[in-house]
């Protein structure tokens, strides 16, 4: 019975894992443009476009220069990077440079990209999807042998997981233990103090949307080689979960983690309903699983409002003459 217990539990992790990591990079990108001050509802359109050369790119590197698997995801991960970058640019344009509207850019973003992705695609592969089914999980030398953690995390793991990882301890420590962090931090909640002391606000907020974007594109890519292996033209609102998980994570990177592993979860059990052991016999109707990790967000954005304390200055434009 425990064993059973075990390996169920080891079987739900195997996929618990990497949908937390794709919801964690991409919050983790967007809190970067918000606590320089910009707003980023565009993670989802920038995950899309990221997602979508990233497989052009798999595709290539696959069957056309027949690199090894985990090589070619290395491509496609730092292609996805560069393309979300690029592909913010136009929202750091527009909202910093132009200080026009943050809401309306972005929104401009996320429809544009899942149109461009659905023409390129017919137009190069004959239809909108781009396949990539290839099994692109791995077993770590050594460390796949330890008890428990090993199954968890270094056997049939993805690479995302240990760049995921990554990640995550270096926003920690680029936000709060380096004086690029703390001059970030300031441009979301006092630009004009920042700017008193020789902080470059504009340049500072461009700094935090381009990370953002590389951060959604490796987002997106991750998505599409952990969790779908195909490009379908949408991220199945994952860059928008991710902007309610960094919000109940009150816009810190560690809140951030551990909410993503609940948010991850309530996905998993959503898709995998019938072979977790204690859900068997129980009559649930299957979309009501499937609305679990969106309700979830609900309760969670509600038990968090009150608490919530957004960068002061987010959503402002900075005006110099108003110092």
């Amino acid at each position: 019975m425990i064993a059973d217990i075990f390996n169920e539990i080891v079987s739900v992790g195997a996929y618990v894992i990497p949908v937390m990591i794709v919801l964690l990079v991409v919050s983790l990108g967007g809190l970067f443009s918000e606590r320089s001050g910009v707003i980023n509802i565009a993670l989802e359109g920038i995950m899309v476009m990221g997602g979508f050369v990233g497989a052009m790119m798999l595709y290539f590197l696959l069957y056309t220069v027949e690199l090894p698997i985990q090589l070619a995801v290395f491509f496609a991960l730092i292609t996805g990077a560069l393309v979300g970058m690029g592909f913010s640019f136009f929202h750091a344009f527009a909202s910093v440079s132009m200080q026009s509207n943050q809401i309306i850019s972005a929104t401009a973003l996320n429809l544009f990209a899942g149109a461009v992705g659905v023409f390129v695609a017919r137009t190069v592969y004959g239809y909108r999807r781009i396949n990539v089914d290839e099994s692109y999980r791995m077993d770590v030398p050594f460390l796949s042998d330890i008890p428990v953690l090993g199954e968890l995390l270094f056997q049939d793991a993805f690479l995302s997981t240990f760049i995921g990882i990554i990640i995550l301890i270096t926003v920690i420590i680029l936000l709060y233990k380096t004086r690029f962090g703390l001059r970030l931090r300031s441009c979301g909640e006092n630009p004009h103090a920042a700017d008193s002391v020789g902080v470059d606000v504009g340049r500072m907020r461009y700094a935090g949307v381009l990370i953002s974007g590389l951060l959604a594109g490796l987002g997106g890519v991750f998505f599409v080689v952990a969790f779908q292996n195909r490009f379908e033209s949408d991220v199945r609102g994952f860059g928008f979960l991710a902007l309610a998980l960094m919000i109940s994570g009150q816009w810190r990177p560690m809140r951030i983690f551990f909410i993503s592993i609940l948010f991850a979860l309530m996905r998993v059990v959503a898709a995998r309903a019938d072979s977790i052991m204690e859900l068997r016999g129980l009559e649930i109707e299957p979309e009501i699983l499937r609305i679990l990790p969106y309700v979830m967000t609900l309760v969670v954005l509600a038990l968090t409002s009150k608490r919530s304390k957004a960068p002061e200055a987010i959503g402002e434009p900075y005006d110099i003459s108003k110092r």
